[in-house]
């Protein structure tokens, strides 16, 4: 069986995904290539040995230029924050490293063609970790899409909506500052829900959007989580410069109109990334709240039965689901990672690209930053504009 060596650079809330898929990929797709979780590298030494021994990693190191030199590691995996992604992944391309990236790929369109462009130069595979694409009920929904079961397509609509950040005493986390992250739900949620439109239906062509800022400044944190931080002792407080929630409606080249929400100010919603395609021949509904279920209407259905059925893509019909448990057994959050991790392994051991890679991630910033125009000159704005 074929070996791939990892080196992971990132141990929070994106590697402790990515470490699981790793791990759990052979024991239920055993002909995938191994990946050998080698080396996990992170700047706080405490934090990353705990990760080491937690997540199952052989070594660990706290500056990640020491994986790029050495022979046993294949693959590099970026799951820092955003604004380490670029200085990364040049370096590890020049040193002949495949790329799995984490999204959004960059802080701008320009430095995420600039690393597509590296890959590309460079001659190595390049991912990036749109894994919401690899639950079986949103496979189901681009296979209906595909085979024209819902006809032609008039709609997509699509929110995530979160409320993590609700509370105005929480924490200045770094995904409310823009040097780091890049924008705020619109680069942190939006990307998913832009690149699942690209996914499902194809490119767009023109945008327009709003956004808001609803806390503008928060207390500095003395230490941060994933998703969870906690305050300083002191009373300091620092500026929030991302969006809390953007919207935005756009055009797609099939002829579809479509739109677009995504807020971390949505009360009672924990990650209700959603999304409603109708067409002329049906619809279908989905919600990740409830990944295993795809809501799905046919217009030729008789009328006495008309409505949306439930359909729960957990047989083995479904994509991946014939390796995971009997009929009617779920599977979480975490088998998305496996499955796009099962994708990466699968395109190296062939030769070829894998699916998202870095020319998905250049298409999703180029729609970000569209909007982001839209909305600072308050007009339509054509994707290929930028």
């Amino acid at each position: 069986m074929k070996e791939i060596g990892i080196g992971m650079i990132g141990y929070k809330f994106m590697g402790k995904a990515h470490s699981h898929a790793y791990k759990d990929l052979n024991m239920f797709f055993p002909d995938a290539p191994v990946p050998k979780m080698n080396v996990i590298c992170g700047r706080n030494e405490e934090g990353v040995r705990q990760a080491q021994r937690q997540f199952g990693w052989d070594n660990y190191a706290t500056d990640w230029r020491q994986l790029l030199d050495r022979d046993d590691i294949d693959l590099i995996d970026i799951n820092a924050p955003s604004d380490a992604h670029k200085e990364i992944a040049l370096a590890a391309a020049a040193s002949k490293k495949h790329l799995f990236c984490e999204k959004p790929l960059a802080l701008s369109l320009a430095d995420a063609r600039e690393m597509l462009d590296a890959a590309e130069k460079h001659g190595v595979k390049h991912m990036v970790g749109f894994n919401y694409r690899f639950a079986p009920a949103v496979q189901l929904a681009k296979k209906l899409v595909d085979e024209g079961r819902l006809g032609k397509i008039y709609h997509f609509r699509a929110w995530f909506l979160q409320d993590w950040i609700l509370d105005p005493s929480f924490p200045l986390v770094w995904r409310l500052q823009k040097e780091v992250a890049g924008s705020g739900s619109h680069g942190d949620l939006g990307a998913h829900i832009i690149d699942l439109a690209h996914f499902l239906i194809g490119d767009m062509t023109e945008v327009i959007g709003m956004n808001e800022t609803f806390v503008k400044e928060r207390p500095i944190p003395s230490a941060m989580t994933g998703l969870s931080a906690k305050s300083s002792d002191s009373s300091a407080k620092g500026p929030v410069t991302v969006d809390d929630a953007t919207l935005f409606m756009s055009r797609f080249a099939c002829g579809a109109l479509g739109s677009f929400e995504a807020t971390r100010f949505a009360a009672g919603h924990r990650c209700t990334n959603s999304f409603e395609i109708n067409g002329s021949k049906g619809s279908v509904k989905f919600d990740f709240e409830r990944m295993n279920e795809l809501q799905v209407y046919f217009t030729d259905d008789a009328e006495d039965v008309q409505g949306f059925r439930r359909v729960v893509a957990t047989d083995p019909a479904h994509a991946y689901m014939d390796a995971w448990w009997p009929a009617g057994h779920t599977i979480g959050y975490e088998h998305t990672f496996i499955h796009e991790v099962l994708e990466l392994m699968h395109a190296l051991e062939e030769d070829r690209q894998p699916v998202p890679n870095f020319a998905d991630g250049v298409k999703c910033q180029q729609v970000l930053e569209a909007v982001d125009l839209s909305i600072a000159e308050r007009r339509w704005v054509s994707v290929n504009e930028l």
